[in-house]
């Protein structure tokens, strides 16, 4: 991992993404052991953890019954919107909410809130981090969006392949999300194929 100043971000590592949940991304949960080591690494340098959610409200314009794409999912305050139980997230760990607007999906932790009501955005500028280390679920939706949004807002992006998983509702679309990433500058390791 770089010198720049860095920070780990864990997107979106909820029982409904995991399997038995609402819409799990196929074996999401073998992120959760890549992902511990990565927070202990970070824990090692000092570097903030910043684990995002989706945290939807019971209705919204996301959800296929009231015209959206996707089952009822990661509702706030359910045990579908928890953390994976086996995810060792540390005290510190700064959780960002997002997707609680019921207009729109909220696929990136760029949109959501540190419950000090900043972006995360702000927060790491405030924090004067870089480089941004990226897992989580799922890598065609909201891992893309939020290292897409990250790349845009001029940072370094490490996606971190052996911690993310895809729900490739179209066959190929985790394998097409990582080259949109690449393309926009993010660099994918360990390499994958």
């Amino acid at each position: 991992m770089a010198e720049k100043r860095s920070a780990l971000l864990i997107v979106d590592v909820q029982k409904d993404f995991c399997p038995g949940g609402a819409l799990a991304a196929p074996e999401g949960d073998r992120v959760v052991r890549p992902l511990n080591r990565y927070i202990d690494q970070a824990v090692a340098h000092g570097w903030p953890i910043y684990a995002s959610r989706d945290w939807h409200p019971p209705v919204t314009r996301h959800f296929r019954q009231y015209g959206g794409e996707w089952p009822v999912h990661c509702v706030e305050h359910t045990a579908g919107a928890e953390f994976h139980p086996g995810l060792r997230l540390p005290p510190s760990t700064i959780v960002v909410s997002k997707g609680q607007s019921p207009e729109k999906p909220g696929y990136s932790a760029f949109e959501g809130y540190t419950p000090a009501g900043r972006t995360l955005g702000d927060d790491l500028r405030e924090r004067q981090i870089e480089h941004l280390y990226v897992g989580g679920i799922a890598t065609d939706y909201c891992v893309k969006h939020s290292v897409l949004d990250a790349r845009r807002a001029g940072l370094d992006v490490t996606v971190l392949a052996d911690a993310i998983a895809g729900v490739d509702v179209q066959p190929g679309d985790s394998a097409r999300a990582l080259e949109q990433m690449r393309a926009a500058g993010a660099e994918v390791k360990p390499q994958t194929s």
